[in-house]
C-alpha cells in the first residue's frame, strides 16, 4: 500500500473536523485507527441539519458556525468539545482564528465532497475558538485559582537548610574568589612564611620545595580554607590526588571529610561523596604536608633521594566528567556549616512545565516523616552549635524552650500564637524527660504542621505582610524569609509596590536567586535532566565525556553572563554571539586559544552564530548521535520559545534511517517522513523552524553540506496573526525570535509558572499584560522581571 493510499483523507470520518482543528495535533489515538483508515470506515448516517429542510454539509447556506459544529462535529467531538467517540482528546489550543480557518478550508470535512468555503469555515473556526478551544474559552468555563499547594520537593530541601541556618553566622558577600593559602616551613611552624590566596588547588611541586624563600624540599606544609560554592544539586564525589599526607573538612569542621595523613600502600587518590544543594557556599579547609616530625626522623630522611610531592583537589558534579574544582566555584572565607537533607523524597508533578505541590500521596506523607526525624536528630545532635545554649547554662531550660519558639516561629514564617506556643513548645517541653527530647517533639510537630508544609493557607482577603513575605521568598529563592523581610513584615513595610520592589531587588543580590532563575533558563531550554551527549566516535571521534562536560559548564556561564546582569536583555540571548570557551573546546570549534586555557569570554566571529540557540550544547543535545534533528529542534523553538501547544505525535516516531534513503539530506529525509496529512499540521511549523539550524552538525559545528549535498538551512515561521516570515539561516531566525511578540509573552508566562507555582491567570485577567508591559517597559530585562513577577504575585490578594 502507498503511503499516499494509506494515510488518504478521503476515507477519514468528518467528525475528525477538530483533529485539523488542532493543528493535526493528534491523529487517532492510536496505531489501531490507522487500520481502519486503510480499510476505509463503516459508513455512518450523517446527523440531521437543525433545518431538516435544508441539506446538510458544507453547501448548507449562511448558517452559523455553531450550527455547522453541530450538525457535522459534535458526534464525535461533543456539544463542548469535551471529546467523543471519534476523538476523545478534548479541543483546546492555542491557534488563532486565522489558522483553524485556513486548516478547516484545507482539508475539513474530509469525507466531503466538497469543501468548507472560505467563509464558511471562518465561521467554524470563530465559534470553536471563542466557545471552547482557545485559553480564554477555557478560563471562561473553568476560572484559574490560587490553589493551596505544598512545598516542591526544591523547596522542602531549602527550606530545611535555610532554617537551620537562620540559627548560625549569615554568610557575608564575597566578590574575590579561591582559596586562602598558609605556606609554612616545617609541620610544626605556627608562623605561615607566605600568605596568598590560590585560585585552586593543582599543584606538582616534583622535588622542589613548595617556597620561594626556603631551599628545603624535604619538608613544608600548608594550610588552604574557604569555601566551596555548589552550582547544581545532587551528589558531589569529592576527589583528593597525593602523594604526601593531607586531610580535607568540608561542610563539618570536627570531622575529616577525607583523611591521607597516613598513606597505604602506593595508594595517592581517595575518593569521597557528599549531597550539596545548589546555590549555597560550604565551609572547607584542606592541610597538606610533606615530611617528618622529630629532628632524628628528619635527619634519616634527608639521607634519602627527594622524594616528589603533588597534590589536587577535584570534583565530579551530577551528571559531569570530572574537572580540578575551579576558581569560580572557590571563595577565600568561610561560609556557615549548611543542613543537607538526605531523606528521598518522591518526584513533583510537572505536567503543566513546571513542579507543582498540587498533590498529598502517601509516599509524599511518609517522606516529610523521614526528614521530620532526620531534622530532629540533626538538631538533638548539633543542639550546642545551632541554639547557641551551653551545656552547663544554669537556666539551659529556659533557653533551649525560647530557642524551640523561635525555631517554630521561623518555620511557620509569622510569630506564634498563644495557643500555637503552648501546644508546638510549652506542651512538649512539660511532658519529655528531657530538654533534648523535648526539642526533637517540637521539630517533628512543627515540621509535620500544615502551617510549615503549605503555602497558601489563608483566604484571599485574609492575607497579611507575613503571607506576602513569604510569597516573595518563595519566588526568589524557593525558601523562607530572612530577617530583614520579617522585619520588614513586622513593621508593616510589606504594603506598597514600591516597598517590595526594595526588598526584591535586595534579594536578587542573593546566590539563591540566581540558582532559581538558573534553573529554569535550563528548563525553558529543556536541558534541565542532562541529556545523553555521547555521539558517535566515527563521525566525531574528537567528542567525548570531558568535551560534553566541558560544553555544559559553557553554556550556564554564557546564560548567567547574558541574563543576569544589571541590565541584562533577553534579546542578547538570542541574538549575542558570544560564548565561553575553554582551550579544549576552543580547538574544537575553530577559535583560536591556548589549549590548557581556562573558561572565558569569546566572541565568534564564524558569522552564523547567533544567540544561545547556536550554543553547541544546546545543538548537539537536541541532535541524534550521528546526524541532526531538525524534529527535535523545531519541537525546541516552537513549544518553549514560541510557546506553541504541540501533542506527542500518534504513534512512536521512528527516524528514517540514512542508509535506506543514502542520497537523501537530513532535510530531505524528514520532508519525507512527516509529508503525510496526519503529520503535516505540527510539522509544517516544526520542520521550517528546525531547518533554519541545519547549518551546524550534531555536535554544534558549521557544516556546509550534508551527505555530499549542500545544506539548505532556509525555513519561516506562520505568525498567530497569519504574517509568513522567511529565515536564511539561523541569524535570520534568532533575530525574528528575539523582536517576536509571542517569545515574549511566552517567556513572560513560563517565567511566572516556574517561580510562583501557580497558573498566571489565577491572580487575575490583567496580570499577563502587566507583566508583558512592564518587560518592554524595562528593555527586557530579565532580572527585572523576576522582581516584577515576584512583586505583583506577592501583591495580589484576590483576581481583579
Amino acid at each position: 500500500m502507498s503511503q499516499r493510499k494509506f494515510f488518504s483523507y478521503s476515507a477519514l470520518p468528518a467528525s475528525l473536523l477538530v483533529l485539523g482543528i488542532l493543528r493535526a495535533q493528534g491523529a487517532p489515538d492510536n496505531g489501531r485507527k490507522y487500520i481502519a483508515i486503510a480499510q476505509g470506515p463503516k459508513k455512518e448516517k450523517a446527523p440531521l441539519p437543525l433545518d431538516s429542510k435544508k441539506p446538510s454539509g458544507p453547501a448548507s447556506g449562511n448558517i452559523s458556525g455553531a450550527q455547522m459544529y453541530k450538525q457535522m462535529c459534535t458526534s464525535c467531538h461533543g456539544a463542548n468539545g469535551e471529546g467523543g467517540k471519534g476523538y476523545k482528546r478534548p479541543l483546546i489550543g492555542d491557534q488563532s482564528v486565522g489558522e483553524l480557518a485556513t486548516f478547516i478550508a484545507q482539508y475539513m470535512p474530509p469525507d466531503a465532497k466538497k469543501k468548507l468555503s472560505a467563509d464558511q469555515a471562518r465561521r467554524v473556526a470563530e465559534f470553536v475558538h471563542g466557545e471552547f478551544y482557545s485559553p480564554i474559552a477555557q478560563e471562561r468555563k473553568k476560572p484559574a485559582r490560587v490553589e493551596l499547594s505544598r512545598f516542591t520537593v526544591r523547596q522542602y530541601r531549602n527550606v530545611i537548610s535555610d532554617l537551620i541556618g537562620s540559627f548560625r553566622r549569615a554568610d557575608g558577600p564575597e566578590e574575590k574568589r579561591g582559596l586562602s593559602a598558609k605556606y609554612y616551613k616545617t609541620r610544626q611552624e605556627r608562623d605561615p612564611l607566605l600568605e596568598r590566596v590560590d585560585p585552586e588547588i593543582h599543584f606538582d611541586y616534583g622535588t622542589a620545595s613548595a617556597l620561594p624563600e626556603q631551599d628545603d624540599p624535604y619538608q613544608f606544609k600548608m594550610n588552604w580554607q574557604g569555601s566551596i560554592v555548589a552550582p547544581d544539586s545532587g551528589e558531589y564525589e569529592i576527589i583528593l590526588r597525593t602523594d604526601q599526607g593531607a586531610t580535607l573538612w568540608l561542610n563539618d569542621m570536627r570531622t575529616p571529610f577525607i583523611d591521607a595523613r597516613i598513606k597505604s600502600g602506593d595508594a595517592n587518590e581517595y575518593r569521597a561523596t557528599v549531597q550539596l544543594l545548589g546555590g549555597r557556599a560550604y565551609p572547607l579547609r584542606l592541610e597538606f604536608f610533606k615530611g617528618v616530625t622529630g629532628v632524628d626522623n628528619l635527619k634519616k630522611l634527608k639521607e634519602k633521594p627527594v622524594q616528589n610531592a603533588f597534590l589536587s583537589l577535584n570534583w565530579k558534579l551530577p551528571h559531569r566528567a570530572e574537572e580540578t574544582i575551579p576558581q569560580r566555584n572557590l571563595l577565600p572565607s568561610m561560609a556557615s556549616p549548611k543542613f543537607v537533607l538526605q531523606s528521598p523524597f518522591p518526584p513533583d508533578d510537572r505536567s503543566l512545565g513546571y513542579e507543582r505541590g498540587n498533590s498529598v500521596s502517601k509516599e509524599w506523607d511518609d517522606a516529610t516523616t523521614e526528614a521530620a526525624l532526620e531534622v530532629a536528630g540533626y538538631v538533638a545532635e548539633n543542639l550546642r552549635d545551632i541554639s547557641g545554649v551551653k551545656d552547663d547554662a544554669p537556666d539551659r531550660d529556659a533557653k533551649l524552650r525560647d530557642f524551640s519558639r523561635q525555631f517554630a516561629t521561623r518555620a511557620f514564617r509569622r510569630p506564634l500564637s498563644e495557643e500555637d506556643a503552648k501546644f508546638f513548645v510549652d506542651r512538649q517541653f512539660e511532658k519529655a524527660p528531657n530538654a533534648e527530647t523535648a526539642i526533637k517533639r517540637v521539630v517533628i510537630l512543627t515540621l509535620k504542621s500544615p502551617q510549615f508544609l503549605y503555602r497558601e493557607i489563608a483566604p484571599a482577603d485574609k492575607i497579611d505582610a507575613y503571607d506576602t513575605a513569604s510569597r516573595l521568598s518563595l519566588a526568589l529563592w524557593d525558601s523562607l524569609p530572612d530577617e530583614e523581610l520579617l522585619k520588614a513584615a513586622a513593621k508593616g513595610e510589606l504594603s506598597t509596590r514600591e516597598q517590595l520592589e526594595k526588598q526584591a531587588e535586595r534579594m536578587t543580590s542573593d546566590p539563591r536567586a540566581w540558582s532559581k532563575m538558573r534553573d529554569f533558563l535550563l528548563l525553558w531550554l529543556k536541558v534541565d535532566h542532562f541529556p545523553d551527549l555521547a555521539k558517535d566516535k566515527k563521525r566525531f571521534p574528537a567528542f567525548d565525556e570531558m568535551v560534553a562536560s566541558d560544553l555544559r559548564t559553557s553554556l550556564e556561564l554564557t546564560l548567567e553572563k547574558l541574563a543576569w546582569q544589571d541590565k541584562a536583555d533577553f534579546r542578547q540571548l538570542l541574538l549575542s554571539d558570544e560564548f565561553y570557551l575553554n582551550g579544549r573546546l576552543a580547538r574544537l570549534y575553530g577559535e583560536e586559544m591556548d589549549q590548557k586555557a581556562p573558561f572565558q569570554l569569546v566572541e565568534l566571529n564564524d558569522g552564523k552564530r547567533s544567540g544561545i540557540l547556536t550554543h553547541p550544547y544546546i545543538l548537539a543535545s537536541f541532535a541524534y548521535v550521528d546526524n541532526t534533528s531538525p524534529i527535535h529542534r523545531g519541537v525546541l523553538i516552537a513549544r518553549n520559545l514560541l510557546g506553541r501547544t504541540l501533542q506527542p505525535p500518534p504513534q512512536a516516531f521512528v527516524p528514517l534511517a540514512a542508509d535506506l534513503h543514502p542520497n537523501l539530506t537530513t532535510r530531505q529525509r524528514v520532508a519525507l517522513q512527516t509529508k503525510p496529512v496526519a503529520c503535516s499540521g505540527c510539522h509544517n511549523m516544526i520542520n521550517p523552524l528546525g531547518f533554519s539550524l541545519e547549518g551546524f552538525d550534531a555536535m554544534g559545528n558549521l557544516r556546509d553540506n550534508d551527505n555530499g549535498n549542500p545544506v539548505d538551512a532556509t525555513g519561516g515561521y506562520l505568525t498567530r496573526d497569519g504574517k509568513e516570515v522567511k529565515f536564511s539561516g539561523a541569524r535570520d531566525l534568532a533575530t525574528f525570535l528575539a523582536n517576536s511578540e509571542e517569545v515574549h509573552n511566552a517567556f513572560v508566562e513560563k517565567l511566572f509558572q516556574n517561580i510562583v507555582k501557580q497558573p498566571i491567570r489565577a491572580y487575575g485577567p490583567q496580570t499577563m499584560s502587566k507583566l508583558q508591559d512592564a518587560f518592554k517597559t524595562n528593555d527586557f530585562s530579565i532580572r527585572r522581571q523576576m522582581v516584577e513577577t515576584a512583586v505583583v504575585a506577592a501583591l495580589t490578594t484576590k483576581p481583579e
